[in-house]
């Protein structure tokens, strides 16, 4: 990648720096819903005795309903056995389904990842941010981000894959040359920091109207999760 300039880098932190306050904002937001739902948890339940109570059964039918649909809200779509990669990726895959892309995500994290938590954010957010603006360039009917994680043997292996409206994707030296400006580009900059520093595999491809982003980070010394 060689020595970055004095300037490019310190754009690289301040996008960083905007990039992280973006998707713990995001974040945060979630888990306010959350935990707002869990507020009213009390009162849910004392209105449902009252209703038992009266033998109204036909108002607990109707209000289960309800609360079915407000917890389906604010409930995890994707739960990999990593609190930090399940916040990513939910807030973004709501992000994503708010701007009509369809997201098809599977992700398994079964161990504790000895990389950090911030590094795992930068990749995951950028790699989902790219691929939500890729996306909208495409007519609702053929936005689609796919998204796959797991473990490979001990190492942590990513794949992102999004439809493009550019076809194939120019070069520039080893990176696929960006077309959405400033930011995008040092997002890409900054993964494959990452990469290099947690002396990872990173490989881009595209073909046939789709982008991919395949990564793969060793864990050597990763327990079980949770432990």
């Amino acid at each position: 990648m060689g020595i970055l300039s004095g300037k490019v880098q310190r754009q690289i932190a301040s996008y960083q720096r905007e990039l992280i306050e973006t998707h713990y904002q995001e974040v945060e937001n979630m888990y306010q819903q959350i935990r707002g739902w869990r507020h009213d948890y009390r009162n849910h339940i004392q209105m449902m005795k009252a209703l038992a109570a009266n033998d109204d059964m036909e108002g607990i039918r109707a209000y289960l309903d309800e609360l079915d649909v407000d917890l389906n809200t604010v409930d995890t779509a994707v739960k990999t056995g990593n609190p930090m990669a399940d916040a990513i990726l939910n807030s973004k895959i709501s992000l994503a389904k708010s701007r009509k892309i369809r997201v098809r995500a599977d992700a398994h994290i079964p161990v504790k990842l000895t990389m950090s938590e911030l590094d795992l954010c930068c990749i995951i957010g950028n790699l989902f941010d790219n691929a939500i603006e890729a996306s909208m360039a495409l007519p609702e009917e053929k936005r689609m981000i796919r998204v796959y994680m797991d473990m490979k043997g001990s190492q942590l292996y990513i794949s992102f894959t999004n439809f493009t409206a550019t076809g194939k994707l120019p070069r520039a030296g080893k990176r696929f040359r960006s077309t959405k400006g400033q930011g995008h580009g040092l997002g890409l900059v900054r993964i494959d920091g990452i990469i290099e520093r947690l002396n990872g595999y990173l490989k881009r491809a595209s073909e046939d109207g789709a982008f991919t982003t395949e990564i793969l980070i060793p864990q050597l010394g990763g327990g079980q999760a949770g432990e």
